[in-house]
């Protein structure tokens, strides 16, 4: 039984309402709203043998990162491969079984394909851009919308998520104007698409407009944010607007409030936490006990080893918490990582690894070891996946071990080249009084 939806493309083991609740799933996945688990649930109830419907059932319990619904994903996996499917939907199970696997580059790769023979199959596109995102890939980010964009038009539902997700492929290759201009559209023809709302915050982010950054968030957040599961990011946006400007206690509001007032325990939410609280300890800020509870809710996943990025900022929480063997624990599975076949043995041996010791060095007082560790990896960082505003954590404790460890001339030029790159940044231009200063105390 065959099944055609408003781009299209054909379903394998559907009827029609089947896929109307898949599409609505669908569109969940590309708002980040709601529950699209349960609601693809309901579609594979009404139509077991629904290949499609199982498919995008694993990819949402990969595309978190979240080590214990690799399981659940290779269980959806092996249902979709008993319903069959098409050359297209085979080849999702084929993109499926690769990321299952590890094998991020590889998966990347067949959804490309499945992108250039059929545009319009947007969970191709949504979960390529994400797969791209993850492996620090921004050229795909942006080419792998922008090659699909041809077959689009804002009749077609879904149009602002590939708007959205072009937005965000435009400011991580800095075409900052264009970025802003689509991301804005899409926000228009979907308030509630929180990745179209995200691309533009990150756009006033590396262009350093906090003032109209915040207006920007701050305009209707009950769109981006209500029955938001990618709210906390995008409420962290915010508060690193309010941090370049020195304003603490906005930040601390934000943070007790939307970003973790109810500690979660989703992987995303918990780098969110540690960011901002690693970025707060820079400052030398006194964050009090907020550090126990992030760490808490890391401990569980301490030894997972299945992403690097995941490892690091779980190490900021420990390092904070003042848990030295939970980070010996993350080491260790990092080892572990990094005798496997597949793609998070290099992210973890190329970045993950460096960094986690620089962040151990760090909390040390051994500066000196953590400057050399994050220049070893700073110009190939983005190999570990994240955003330039994410990655840019990286950078500013570099600066803060050089400065710490009295590395005036180093901190001279860091402190020059960030001025240059963020002329109107209060915080970079503090981050040069302080260097000043070093250089004429020694």
């Amino acid at each position: 039984m065959k099944n055609y939806d408003e781009q299209g493309l054909t379903y394998t083991g559907t009827d029609q309402g089947s896929l109307e609740i898949f599409a609505q799933a669908r569109y969940e996945l590309q708002c980040y709203i709601d529950d699209p688990v349960a609601t693809v649930d309901k579609a594979i109830g009404a139509s077991p043998g629904f290949a499609m419907a199982h498919v995008l059932r694993a990819y949402l319990h990969l595309l978190g990162t979240e080590s214990a619904d690799i399981p659940i994903a290779k269980t959806s996996l092996e249902a979709a491969a008993r319903c069959g499917g098409d050359t297209r939907e085979r080849a999702h199970q084929e993109a499926v079984r690769h990321l299952v696997e590890g094998r991020w580059h590889r998966a990347s790769r067949v959804l490309e394909d499945i992108a250039i023979a059929h545009p319009r199959d947007i969970l191709a596109l949504q979960a390529g851009h994400l797969v791209d995102f993850y492996t620090g890939n921004a050229r795909m980010l942006r080419d792998r919308i922008a090659r699909a964009l041809p077959a689009w038009s804002k009749d077609l539902p879904g149009y602002h998520a590939v708007l959205g997700m072009y937005a965000f492929g435009l400011e991580e290759t800095a075409a900052y104007d264009k970025a802003e201009r689509c991301g804005r559209q899409a926000v228009e023809l979907e308030p509630r698409d929180g990745w179209g709302q995200h691309a533009v915050a990150h756009t006033m982010e590396m262009q350093c407009r906090p003032r109209e950054g915040i207006s920007w968030m701050r305009a209707n957040p009950d769109a981006w944010a209500t029955g938001s599961f990618f709210a906390v990011h995008n409420w962290w946006h915010l508060a690193l607007y309010h941090l370049e400007l020195g304003e603490v206690d906005e930040v601390l509001e934000l943070f007790d409030g939307p970003i973790y007032g109810e500690p979660s325990t989703m992987v995303l939410d918990m780098i969110d936490a540690s960011a901002m609280l690693w970025r707060l300890h820079l400052r030398g800020i006194d964050v009090g006990d907020r550090w126990r509870a992030l760490a808490d809710n890391w401990m569980p996943i301490a030894q997972a080893g299945n992403y690097a990025f995941n490892d690091v900022h779980a190490s900021m929480a420990f390092v904070g918490a003042g848990r030295t063997d939970a980070v010996n624990q993350v080491l260790q599975a990092q080892e572990d990582a990094m005798a496997r076949d597949d793609d998070n043995a290099a992210f973890t041996r190329d970045v993950g690894r460096p960094l986690t010791l620089a962040i151990k060095a760090f909390a040390e007082g051994d500066y000196l070891t953590s400057v050399e560790l994050i220049r070893s990896v700073r110009e190939i960082a983005h190999r570990f996946g994240g955003s330039h505003a994410q990655r840019d954590l990286l950078d500013l404790t570099l600066i803060e071990a050089a400065l710490r460890g009295g590395e005036k001339n180093l901190a001279d030029a860091l402190s020059a080249e960030r001025l240059a790159n963020r002329p109107d940044s209060p915080s970079a231009r503090l981050i040069g009084e302080r260097a000043g200063s070093l250089s004429m105390a020694a």
